[in-house]
């Protein structure tokens, strides 16, 4: 019986006037169990959390079982410097109310915080006790500061476990500031950073590389036999000095990003685990110099281009045959249209067969639709079609004569006409989504309703706005409830179609909806 009592009492809660008395001597945090802070400090950034160690022994020890050490010298923020945005990739801070770039003076600072913190911060931990879930570091390539970083990571690696590391190698110039001069040098930086720091690299699962112009026209073989860890492997205006073709393979990559870079013809070769690739700007190259390989889990593509008039239209049947793609993402810049509408054939079916998402992004103002109708024909289990059509005027050349001594086209739409009978039905498409529409776009929707016989929602998204847009064409978007009426039973006039017509403000889109705006 006493042993009963005993039992009792161990299991009982406490009175409340004692969880009282002790939440006064107490704040709310510090009662909390271990695993729940670190849940905590695992989603701050680490300047942030590091902050709390100065706070007691038992936070001090708290920050150094962090699973997840997200180290980037962008996040230092330094006496003198109100903010420091990051836009586009670029790193902005803002001074005397202007925005300017980030002088030299700084990016040394915030390069040598961020050594500090990685070394701290892998030094306080004890070795196996906690795994880190994932280390990434961003750092500038000036001086000393990323071998020091790849060396920290490399001994960390040898120590603790670690299921993913990351580096983001910035410069101190943006893409647009870059001369070849600038590429050169950093190139070279890198490469010694690179053969100094073997055993970090040999352990990283994401690199992302911008403004890097190699000497050597097979380093980024290099980079791919060394990193076998690799899962995500991104260039942003890399090149190497004579282009040659670049064959890729890799046993682990699983996305892959070239944007703006010249490496001659880039062959993915064999990559038995790639699910994502994206391609981006090949304006120096009159084909598209991309061609894929062994990629038998390829999911979602993405191409963007500014098509001159030299350039020649991409066939999406020969280019995707033989992948299994369910995305596919295409974008226009507001140029002309490079891919080549195309009619069905048996070639064309086996490319789009398990085509599920079709995102045509950014293409330009005035011209007919009906060529997307190819995309409709070829592809019987597309589920979802969204498309921009906008002249984003602040990334266009706008200049005529700088237009036609750049060859740029003064015509950008593209012809098509069909080879199936009128009678063309869809029966898998449930979604269309137009961003930017304008009323004389109402015609191709009633085309797409008509064909699309199980379609159930269509979203009218009215012109998406620009900040640093000068001019914008008026736009005839049907604003007061009795336009919009009168535009459905346009559309719907005659036609057997349950699909609900919605007319949108773009600035109460879902993120679903936001995440297919591509620029």
């Amino acid at each position: 019986m006493a042993n009963g009592r005993t039992a009792a009492r161990l299991t009982a809660k406490p009175p409340v006037s004692s969880i009282i008395r002790k939440l006064k001597r107490e704040d709310r945090l510090s009662i909390l169990p271990d695993d729940i802070l670190v849940n905590i400090l695992d989603r701050l950034d680490v300047p942030e959390a590091a902050r709390t160690s100065i706070l007691s022994r038992r936070w001090s020890r708290l920050s150094a079982e962090l699973s997840r050490l997200i180290i980037d010298a962008r996040d230092f923020v330094l006496e003198g410097v109100v903010s420091s945005p990051k836009i586009y990739g670029h790193t902005l801070v803002q001074m005397n109310s202007a925005a300017v770039q980030v002088p030299k003076n700084i990016l040394t600072r915030r390069n040598s915080a961020a050594v500090e913190a990685t070394k701290n911060i892998l030094t306080r931990r004890n070795p196996g006790e906690h795994t880190i879930r994932l280390l990434s570091t961003g750092f500038y390539l000036r001086d000393d500061v990323p071998i020091s970083i790849g060396h920290a990571v490399g001994n960390a690696m040898a120590t603790h476990k670690i299921e993913q590391a990351e580096f983001t190698v910035l410069t101190e110039k943006e893409r647009m500031q870059c001369t070849l001069h600038d590429m050169l040098k950093y190139g070279a930086q890198f490469v010694s950073f690179f053969n100094g720091c073997l055993d970090a690299f040999s352990g990283l699962t994401r690199l992302c590389l911008e403004n890097l112009a190699f000497a050597e026209s097979d380093f980024v073989s290099n980079i791919l036999v060394t990193c076998k860890q690799l899962k995500y492997l991104g260039f942003l205006n890399c090149e190497t000095e004579m282009w040659m073709t670049l064959q890729v393979e890799h046993a682990q990559l699983s996305e892959l990003s070239f944007e703006d870079c010249h490496f001659g013809e880039v062959e993915l070769k064999w990559l038995p685990r790639l699910t994502r690739a994206k391609f981006v700007f090949w304006m120096s190259y009159k084909d598209l110099p991309l061609s894929f390989g062994h990629v038998p889990l390829l999911e979602v593509v993405t191409l963007v281009n500014v098509a001159l008039s030299w350039h020649k239209m991409v066939k999406l049947s020969t280019l995707l045959f033989e992948t299994s793609i369910q995305e596919l993402h295409l974008g226009f810049q507001c140029e002309k249209i490079w891919v080549q509408p195309e009619c069905l054939t048996k070639r064309l079916a086996s490319a789009f067969q398990r085509l599920r998402i079709v995102n045509l992004d950014c293409i330009p103002e005035g011209y007919d639709l009906t060529w997307t109708m190819f995309i409709l024909e070829a592809a019987p289990s597309l589920e979802e079609l969204y498309m921009t059509v906008m002249d984003h005027q602040c990334e266009m050349l706008m200049n005529k004569k700088k237009r036609r001594q750049r060859l740029y086209c003064k015509k950008k739409g593209v012809e098509w006409e069909s080879a199936s009978t009128s009678d063309f039905k869809h029966h898998n498409l449930t979604k269309l989504t137009i961003f930017c529409f304008e009323c004389c776009m109402a015609s191709h929707v009633r085309r797409v309703m008509e064909a699309a016989v199980n379609l159930k929602d269509v979203y009218l998204y009215d012109r998406l706005t620009c900040d640093d847009c000068v001019q914008l064409n008026p736009t005839t978007f049907p604003l007061s409830k009795k336009h919009r009426c009168s535009m459905r039973m346009l559309m719907t006039q005659g036609i057997e179609s349950r699909a609900r017509i919605r007319f949108l403000d773009h600035f109460k889109m879902c993120d679903d909806h936001a995440a297919m705006i591509l620029y």
